[in-house]
């Protein structure tokens, strides 16, 4: 199995990557449409601003391919930027559809705690979820992000707390999502990565 990360600029495609290798991982990069063909599995990777990825994801048929391949059943990971972009849009650029699978608009983290909420924070589950399995509910997790989805559906499977409550995790089908970064994330970051391994093949 080859995983597939989505190459648009973000700047921890590269600390993602090295953290899938060392579970064994095959990976390359795709930086159109034609790079996601056929793919196993397929990790969209984010950092910055959502306009920079809702614009590299319009161009070079990145997210017609992304739509088509997860309508195929390939599995898909999104972290953090990359989760966000699951949704219909989001507050950080309006005018910018994103993916949306997810209804919901991603809204800015409330002004009166620290921003951007970055550093340590622990999830609260919601029922069952198979990135998180085997991890213990006391585990926390690396976040870096001044936007999130705020609304939980039934897709959501762990919510975190920074001012208010945000979606953490997400799981629907073939379709899964981290606000936090388990690539920056020790152990249990590395345990999602795997479980997300695992689900793939």
């Amino acid at each position: 199995m080859i995983l597939t990360l989505v190459d648009y600029g973000a700047g921890n495609l590269p600390s993602v990557e090295r953290a899938l290798r060392r579970l064994g991982a095959e990976t390359k990069r795709a930086t159109s449409g034609a790079g996601l063909a056929a793919a196993d599995a397929i990790v969209l990777p984010g950092v910055g601003h959502f306009h920079a990825l809702a614009r590299a994801l319009a161009q070079g048929g990145l997210g017609h391919a992304l739509r088509a391949e997860v309508d195929r059943g390939v599995p898909l990971l999104g972290i953090c930027l990359g989760l966000q972009a699951f949704y219909e849009r989001s507050e950080e650029s309006p005018d910018e559809p994103g993916l949306g699978w997810l209804a919901g608009v991603v809204k800015p983290l409330p002004t009166g705690v620290k921003l951007p909420h970055m550093g340590w924070n622990q999830l609260e589950r919601r029922g069952p979820s198979a990135l998180l399995a085997g991890i213990p509910e006391d585990a926390w997790f690396y976040f870096a992000h001044s936007y999130a989805a705020l609304d939980a559906g039934q897709e959501v499977v762990a919510v975190c707390d920074h001012g208010v409550r945000f979606v953490a995790v997400i799981e629907q089908g073939r379709l899964y999502g981290v606000q936090f970064h388990p690539e920056k994330s020790s152990a249990a970051g590395a345990a999602v990565l795997q479980n997300f391994l695992e689900l793939a093949r």
